[in-house]
């Protein structure tokens, strides 16, 4: 139900606006006037305004400028007994969205506010989706479907998923980098009442301190060099649903004191501004750092740690549920071809068994990422072979030995642990095997070569940013380790 704010300094007017736009189905709140109506729509947001021209004080188009300073999409309608053109055309450049010509009939109110709130709508839906709102590709996944995953840690995951998701409080995702803590977020929106609302999200590790303050909380025109209009920030865009505030724990200090207020107040201010803006969102944040250690060496607020942490699902990482590996290379690859536009390659029996006992130091996205390179490597109407997947996984091939899972072998006294990247139990380097950096290099010419010099191609193929292919090839070709024409 939409909520109309109904302005005018004569109570017979606005009981009968008030009567007529409750019988189509509409909350109704009341002003008897202008200065009253700019606390209401600070605090509690209609969905539009339909206010009388001439009221003591302030006038109806004093009030549309000033609403459309607060939210410049909240429509607002004028109603007088002076209809003039100039009038009107004063009223729509100060902000009003149409205008009424007293008396009018019952159904012309009514279908100009339906009309309002349709435009007012339209342009949220961009807006939100101007701002990053998406839809994944493919056959659609939801909620608990996304999560791909039957061992015992995701079990748990997901019964923590199903009791939290319909409550209306902070969750604090947290994990190692590459888990899937954005998949988790997503999930729990798609859960929860809010899933027809818009679904957001802020890396708030990529951003410096005022781009970041801008894009959570907006601006208004002129408050900074550049500002050339008014901007709604994340916070208002998500109204009704949910925000993600990815890397939280990045997130500088004058920010963090932001974010506790509005997760105590629910209210904020543009950059800029002074005027408190009220809204109903849920927020979800995620951090692969030890937020309380990093609350107790001052690096972050502890009050606001305790604000995040009301809901709190901790992700585990691919080697805690390698069970799962399976079950996840088999939907990238699937998931990757069709994007392709290919068939789907199967894989063999023994790839899918070293994928199984490697330590994914780079956890899930790792994983994506090799599926991905082996899907684009591989001909049409072929298998994944273990030599194509080998090199990917940080030893060579003669070094290895794979094991149960879970079961590692014993290790001597006073011999080093393994690094964490390779496979349980610790490897040896034969005389004679190539180096990382060879296997590295190695495969990147080969890829290269693949897609005939194309480097935005290569680099997606491998995973890796093309500036970082290009600085590595300018390096090889320095040290003469690779062709000049690569």
């Amino acid at each position: 139900m939409s909520t109309v704010l109904v302005v005018d300094d004569k109570e017979m007017m606005r009981d009968s606006v008030g009567a007529t736009l409750r019988r189509a189905g509409y909350e109704i709140v009341v002003a008897n006037d202008a200065p009253s109506a700019l606390e209401i729509v600070s605090t509690r947001r209609p969905d539009a305004i339909v206010s009388d021209l001439k009221m003591p004080g302030m006038t109806g188009i004093e009030l549309a400028e000033r609403v459309s300073q607060i939210d410049d999409e909240l429509p607002i309608i004028l109603m007088t007994a002076f209809g003039t053109i100039e009038t009107a055309v004063e009223a729509m450049r100060r902000g009003a969205f149409d205008y009424l010509t007293k008396p009018f009939e019952g159904d012309e109110l009514i279908i100009t506010v339906k009309r309002a709130l349709r435009h007012a709508s339209l342009t949220r839906e961009n807006a939100v989706l101007k701002a990053g709102a998406r839809t994944d590709s493919g056959p659609a996944r939801t909620g608990l479907d996304r999560l791909i995953g039957a061992s015992p840690a995701m079990a748990r995951v997901k019964d923590q998923l199903r009791a939290i998701a319909g409550s209306h409080g902070t969750v604090l995702v947290t994990g190692e980098s590459g888990t899937g803590k954005e998949v988790i977020a997503r999930a729990i929106h798609e859960l929860s009442p809010r899933v027809q609302s818009p679904f957001l999200g802020v890396n708030c590790a990529a951003l410096s301190q005022s781009l970041l303050e801008s894009e959570l909380f907006g601006h208004e025109k002129g408050s900074f060099t550049g500002a050339d209009r008014l901007r709604r920030g994340r916070f208002e865009l998500a109204d009704q649903g949910t925000l993600l505030l990815d890397e939280i724990s990045e997130v500088p200090a004058p920010i963090q004191a932001k974010l506790l207020r509005i997760l105590q107040e629910r209210s904020f201010e543009r950059v800029g501004s002074s005027q408190s803006i009220g809204v109903d969102v849920r927020v979800i944040a995620t951090s692969n750092r030890d937020l309380p250690k990093a609350a107790a060496d001052g690096q972050f607020r502890e009050d606001l740690f305790f604000r995040l942490n009301v809901l709190p699902v901790h992700l585990p990482p691919l080697r805690e549920r390698r069970e799962d590996v399976p079950a996840l290379a088999t939907h990238f690859i699937a998931e990757i071809a069709r994007r392709e536009g290919r068939q789907a390659p199967s894989i063999a029996p023994d790839v899918m068994d070293l994928l199984s006992a490697y330590r994914w130091p780079g956890n899930v996205r790792e994983l994506q990422n090799i599926c991905e390179r082996a899907v684009v490597l591989t001909g049409a109407g072929s298998s994944i072979e273990r030599s194509l997947v080998e090199p990917w996984l940080g030893a060579p091939a003669q070094a290895r030995k794979a094991t149960p899972l879970h079961a590692p072998g014993p290790r001597p006294a006073g011999e080093p642990a393994a690094p964490s990247s390779m496979i349980e139990p610790k490897l040896s380097y034969m005389p004679g095997d190539r180096t990382l950096a060879e296997i590295e290099r190695e495969l990147i010419v080969h890829t290269l070569r693949r897609f005939n010099g194309h480097r935005q191609k290569t680099a997606r193929a491998l995973g890796i940013g093309v500036r970082t292919l290009g600085l590595k090839l300018k390096k090889w070709k320095e040290q003469s380790l690779v062709a000049q024409s690569l």
